[in-house]
Order: structure tokens, then C-alpha cells, then sequence
């Protein structure tokens, strides 16, 4: 299958947190890109939603796709590998339940 990727390189936030990291870089988070996406290119940016834990606010990470071997097609046989790029002023974190949280 030549228009088949066989790995992806995707990057994250330097900013994001290390809760945020371990969910990005997990079995089912990369399962669930596989299924989100149908295809990869050098340069897409995807907006995706990252839980920070139970008692915490969701949070819209950036991911950037940095490389593509092979073709653009994701498919299960798929890898993905993850770096980490400068910073973007990611907001996320424990805000629910600290002073900080929001207003009801």
C-alpha cells in the first residue's frame, strides 16, 4: 500500500502539561488519531481535545504533524512518534478546582 504512512511524527507544546503528555502519547490516544483522521501531511495542525483528569478542564491541545513517511493515508498499521516543539500558551491544568476556576 504505497499511500499508506507508515510513521507519523507529531509534536506538542513544550508548555503541555506532564498528565497531558502521557494521555497524548498513549495506546488509545494514538488509536484514536488512526480513526480521527484519515490522512497526514507534513504541516497539518490538529486541534485535539486532551482531558486533564477527573477534577480538571478539558483542553484543546494543538498537534502538528512534523513528518510523514510513506504515503498520507493513516491506517491501523500506522506508527506514530511524538516530540515536543515551543511553547504555545497552553491554559490547561487544575483551574476547576482552584481560585482560578471559573465563575457559576
Amino acid at each position: 500500500m504505497a499511500d499508506t504512512a507508515s510513521t507519523v511524527v507529531v509534536s506538542y507544546p513544550a508548555d503541555l502539561s506532564l498528565w497531558g503528555r502521557d494521555i497524548v502519547e498513549d495506546t488509545p490516544f494514538r488509536a484514536y488519531l488512526r480513526k480521527a483522521h484519515d490522512r497526514a501531511a507534513t504541516g497539518d495542525t490538529w486541534e485535539e481535545f486532551v482531558g486533564v483528569g477527573c477534577c480538571g478542564s478539558a483542553l484543546e491541545v494543538p498537534l502538528r504533524v512534523e513528518s510523514v513517511e510513506g504515503g498520507a493515508e493513516l491506517t491501523a498499521e500506522t506508527s506514530f512518534e511524538f516530540t515536543e516543539r515551543e511553547a504555545c500558551d497552553i491554559d490547561g491544568g487544575w483551574e476547576v478546582q482552584s481560585a482560578a476556576g471559573p465563575e457559576v
